[in-house]
């Protein structure tokens, strides 16, 4: 038996996950960055300071237990490309490489990315597209993206991801949370706006602004704006903004799917837990979804990416 400890500090949520090789269960916590009443965001230096705070208290909880660890791993960046940064993920990192000084283990670096769509893949059982050399398809939406990706697993045991689609403007957690922000809720908004889309039954002829396997996102906030300023409930105009971000996904992976052949699609990101935008795509393409713990910001892909490294996460 091999455990593994992922650390993952992103723009809104200190996380970390321990993976046994063995059981191949994942024991993960996390806790939201506070943000004020009001507000649609964070700055970078508020991040790191709480990060800085959350951490500790965390990784003391989740060794309770006292286990000792053979791996470490951590995100240091937002996405896999080159001069993707962040400083919030610093965070993180500099936590992983003094736990593997100080205990002698080795100690990996991935992005934020890289470990979303490993915990989808982990929580749909599909861990096996991280290895075969498959293609697939990502969808990694969240409050920071709306990415199309081409995903393949390499000889060095990591995937490949190509964006080859996505928003062009606004991404999706962004629309919903101005739109939350708009009808009075407290950010991040993703939970609380899906439970008012539920409590409408109103039906909407949508057309998004699709350009291939690109979407633009921009427009939604002001036409949500348009129907609150009509006076229409706010359940319907929460249902709106759901549907309309679910339509423009759908569409474009469709395309993308024409364009790079049948292959299988992955929904990652916090955005892709919402169940009107999940009925939306279920039934559209040869589908696999987080649940919806793995689905939002977690350190359980990062712990995993270092089980796959080491040739222990199957």
């Amino acid at each position: 038996m091999s455990l593994f400890l992922g650390i993952d500090t992103s723009n809104y949520t200190t996380s970390c996950a321990l993976f046994d090789s063995e059981t191949r269960k994942v024991k993960s916590l996390k806790k939201l960055l506070p943000v004020k009443s009001g507000e649609k965001g964070i700055r970078q230096s508020d991040a790191v300071f709480h990060h800085t705070k959350q951490l500790p208290q965390l990784i003391e909880e989740l060794f309770c237990e006292s286990p000792k660890i053979d791996y470490v791993s951590c995100s240091c960046a937002p996405r896999s490309v080159k001069d993707s940064y962040m400083p919030c993920f610093l965070v993180g990192e500099s936590a992983a490489k003094m736990l593997s000084a100080a205990c002698d283990i080795p100690c990996y670096t991935t992005s934020h990315q890289c470990g979303h769509i490993l915990a989808a893949l982990y929580s749909c059982d599909r861990l096996d597209l991280a290895i075969s050399g498959e293609r697939f398809i990502a969808l990694h939406v969240s409050g920071g993206t709306t990415d199309l990706l081409l995903c393949k697993a390499n000889e060095d045991k990591e995937l490949d991801i190509s964006q080859i689609g996505g928003s062009l403007d606004l991404k999706a957690g962004q629309a919903v949370d101005r739109t939350g922000v708009m009808l009075g809720l407290d950010f991040p908004c993703g939970q609380e706006l899906e439970k008012l889309a539920l409590k409408s039954s109103r039906s909407f002829k949508l057309r998004p602004v699709i350009k291939g396997t690109s979407c633009c996102l921009s427009g939604l906030e002001n036409l949500c704006r348009d129907m609150l300023d009509k006076g229409e409930d706010r359940c319907d105009i929460a249902r709106f903004c759901l549907e309309y971000i679910g339509i423009s996904v759908r569409d474009i992976t469709r395309n993308a799917l024409d364009q790079y052949g049948q292959m299988p699609v992955v929904f990652a990101g916090g955005v892709m837990s919402d169940s009107l935008i999940k009925d939306i795509l279920a039934d559209s393409f040869d589908s696999y979804f987080a649940s919806p713990e793995f689905s939002c910001d977690n350190a359980a892909g990062v712990a995993i990416f270092g089980a796959l490294k080491e040739g222990k996460a199957l």
